[in-house]
């Protein structure tokens, strides 16, 4: 029996089984560079792994080979698309909305409410409304990293606050969290795999969640990454999984830099408006203390009235849309090291495995067992699948981040527009002052 290696092990300088028993038999094929980031694998050549478009690997034997070639970027060239792409129906709509306060003896918490309208028949009804609290949340993402372990699972919004800082209860919180609660179901929603979990269809459509559901749903791949031998340490990642985590280490500290900066910005924002607040509060008391200064005097605290209103509304738009989405991206970066983290403990297994059943083959020409063979279709099936979660998460962070972008610089030009106005207006107030003030004079 003959088993090929996957090419990631292949281009990473590591023989297959075929070249281990017959060194004349087996040859690396090349991995073709991307423009975008790039590492040393060991070799002359660099290897690279564009933002979005995963190095092209043979097809595993398992439907993530369809969604492994679909290019769901937007901004594509039509004539680039792939066929497949335009063939993918949405027949499975969530949404969360309506929060509630429940206050009991025992706790208070949050429920929300998650509205699902589909055609699939793996639903009894066509439309459901339940009602879920965030530890529901939890439950179904936990039980969807079990279940599918070689995918991306879209994180959730961080669950603990500082007491004394953010109050959980506070409508501006609360609002927030349905946000991401309700970004997290539609992601869930529109992954092709995802999102026919069983899992997933007993959240959106049992009217009293039983969270024992589904204890035996664990997959072989599940079962055997967490049981993986112990002591054997990886030769050499592959370079496009080595160029997939250093940009992800990269990505996560711009994103890191950016959140603190906007946190420090955000105070004193806060700090400039109770001040700025303040400010037009005093000109407002000396008009009517001033009578021929009146009229300045209160446009004067008409323009810092707007400019506060301004300056609020930019505040809120940067607290409420622009940190939210870094978050959820920090947090998204550490669940796609979580998935790395488990292929690589699925080439180590597969290595391992290797290397015993070459030492029999040697010793007593036993047979390559079967086993091997099956951990390697569990490593391609991981490479396969992460690569087509790459290419989708890729594609969702540049509309995700192209939104966020041009939506703060609308807020920004929005900002400065209101402020120009009532600073113009204000001038013109004075100039009609010193009108009045010349035809007194003249009087």
């Amino acid at each position: 029996m003959s088993i090929s290696a996957p090419r990631g092990l292949a281009s990473s300088g590591q023989k297959p089984i075929t070249e281990i028993l017959h060194p004349l038999s087996a040859a690396e094929e090349p991995l073709s560079p991307g423009p975008d980031v790039t590492v040393s694998g060991g070799r002359d050549k660099e290897v690279g792994l564009t933002n979005g478009t995963p190095v092209e690997t043979p097809s595993p034997a398992s439907a993530s080979v369809l969604f492994n070639r679909l290019h769901l970027d937007d901004d594509l060239d039509p004539d680039t698309r792939d066929p497949y792409a335009d063939t993918e129906t949405h027949d499975l709509f969530v949404t969360v909305d309506d929060p509630k306060k429940h206050v009991s003896t025992m706790e208070t918490y949050i429920t929300y409410r998650v509205s699902t309208k589909t055609s699939r028949i793996e639903f009894d009804l066509p439309e459901y409304s339940v009602r879920r609290r965030y530890q529901d949340f939890d439950w179904l993402r936990t039980k969807l990293e079990d279940s599918q372990p070689t995918h991306l699972i879209p994180p959730l919004p961080e669950k603990f606050v500082m007491k004394g800082v953010v109050d959980r209860f506070s409508e501006e919180f609360v609002e927030t969290r349905m946000k991401a609660l309700d970004k997290f179901l539609k992601r869930i929603a529109d992954h092709p795999v995802l999102s026919f979990n069983p899992h997933l269809n007993a959240f959106l459509s049992a009217k009293d969640l039983n969270k024992r559901q589904g204890l035996a749903l664990l997959t072989k791949v599940g079962e055997s990454v967490k049981s993986v031998a112990g002591g054997y340490k990886l030769r050499v990642r592959p370079p496009e999984f080595c160029a997939l985590g250093e940009y992800l280490d990269t990505f996560n500290q711009k994103l890191g830099t950016i959140d603190r900066i906007a946190q420090r910005i955000l105070k004193e924002q806060s700090e400039y408006l109770t001040e700025l607040r303040e400010y037009g509060t005093v000109y407002a008391s000396w008009a009517g203390s001033e009578e021929e200064l009146q009229r300045p005097l209160e446009g004067m605290a008409g323009c810092v009235t707007t400019c506060c209103g301004a300056l609020e509304d930019m505040s809120e738009n940067m607290s409420q849309d622009f940190l939210p989405v870094l978050r959820e991206y920090i947090l998204y970066i550490e669940s796609m090291k979580n998935v790395l983290r488990k292929r690589d403990q699925s080439q180590a297994e597969y290595e391992g495995r290797l290397e015993a059943a070459v030492l029999r083959k040697q010793e007593d020409r036993t047979p390559i067992p079967a086993e091997v063979e099956k951990c390697q279709d569990k490593m391609e099936c991981f490479n396969a699948d992460l690569k087509a979660d790459w290419e989708r998460w890729q594609s969702n962070k540049r509309q995700d981040f192209k939104q966020l972008l041009t939506g703060m610089a609308d807020k920004n030009v929005t900002y400065y527009e209101k402020c120009q106005a009532a600073w113009e207006s204000l001038i013109t107030v004075l100039q009609d002052k010193q009108t009045e003030d010349k035809t007194s004079e003249t009087n």
